[in-house]
């Protein structure tokens, strides 16, 4: 019997796509015309963002870039064609807000949603309600913008909403009984695997409450890359201690040679949002422009972990972030 959800990992199984880690997002979509879809980028405007928005439009697809710092984003999208830009911060609740209200008035469909935006090696910071920045930034938004803008993916009768995660999620399970670092140490890469993880299993409860109504989800690691903002907050001591530098402060020949470029990172965010391949089938980690395996319980490496899939962990989740956000997000 087919599985229809992919809890405990059952549907994490490479289809055989056939591409790798060095295809890139122009690769992926070749052939695939989104004429008429509408877009959704967070953080659309820098990194593998932007080269996710550049792809998407060029296949014919209306993107709308949401961006903290509109002036800086307007250079960068300068003289693009079917993009629109528009300001929210994901650290504020009621921007998010004040844009899905916009959006939902002017009555168009949304069929793809991806919430690519994050933020990474940040020391404590916390928003209005107390919360940490790297769980707000790099779920609780992701949550909300999703649950703001549901009627709008219900409405394009065939959506996908695909959260870029990272293998970094393999750095820590989400903890339940303290998410917001009250009660202990603060360690940012910590704050950061757990953020990931959150979204990893928001994308696996998301698409198995969502896809009688057409609307998929789907979260990915696009790889180690070369060249974005995600490492700007980050100390040269710290890549010292994670063995990416050395002593002279030198990056080292291997690390340069396992990352990728912003087209080859782009390229999972794109195939999960336009390949036929992911028609019948969602609630997937997926890596390399496939669906990723499972990783194992012991070692730091490619795939997704079994935690991060667990179905208990995922409805706990939900109903966590419910609590935590004010957000009754009822998919009717």
């Amino acid at each position: 019997m087919r599985q229809v959800n992919n809890y405990q990992g059952t549907l994490q199984n490479p289809l055989g796509s056939g591409f790798n880690a060095s295809s890139t997002s122009n690769e992926v979509i070749k052939g695939i015309d989104l004429t008429g879809k509408i877009a959704i980028v967070t953080g659309g405007n820098t990194g593998i963002g932007l080269e996710t928005t550049k792809t998407l439009a060029a296949a014919g697809a209306t993107v709308i870039v949401l961006a903290r710092d509109t002036e800086k984003a307007k250079k960068n999208l300068e003289g693009m064609v079917n993009v629109e830009l528009e300001k929210m911060d994901l650290m504020n609740p009621d921007s998010i807000d004040s844009f899905a209200d916009k959006f939902l008035a002017s009555g168009r469909p949304l069929h793809l949603l991806i919430n690519n935006a994050g933020i990474m090696w940040v020391p404590l910071r916390r928003d209005s309600r107390g919360f940490e920045s790297q769980l707000v930034t790099n779920y609780l938004a992701q949550f909300q913008l999703t649950a703001r803008l549901w009627t709008a993916l219900k409405k394009a009768e065939g959506a996908r909403v695909i959260n870029v995660s990272s293998q970094g999620h393999q750095f820590a399970p989400f903890n339940f009984e303290d998410p917001n670092f009250l009660n202990r140490e603060y360690e940012t890469l910590q704050a950061y695997g757990q953020s990931k993880t959150a979204s990893n299993l928001f994308a696996l409860e998301l698409d198995n409450r969502a896809k009688a109504h057409k609307v998929r989800a789907y979260s990915l690691h696009p790889g180690s890359i070369n060249g974005t903002e995600l490492a700007r907050e980050a100390s040269l001591e710290l890549f010292q201690q994670m063995g990416f530098f050395d002593a002279e402060g030198n990056i080292l020949p291997e690390i340069v040679a396992s990352l990728k470029t912003i087209p080859q990172g782009a390229a999972t965010t794109v195939w999960c949002a336009s390949s036929p391949l992911l028609n019948e089938i969602g609630g997937v980690y997926c890596e390399d422009a496939d669906i990723a395996e499972l990783a194992s319980d012991t070692s730091m490496a490619g795939g997704v972990k079994l935690y991060s899939l667990e179905e208990a962990n995922a409805k706990h989740l939900w109903k966590l972030t419910e609590e935590m956000t004010g957000i009754s997000f009822n998919i009717l």
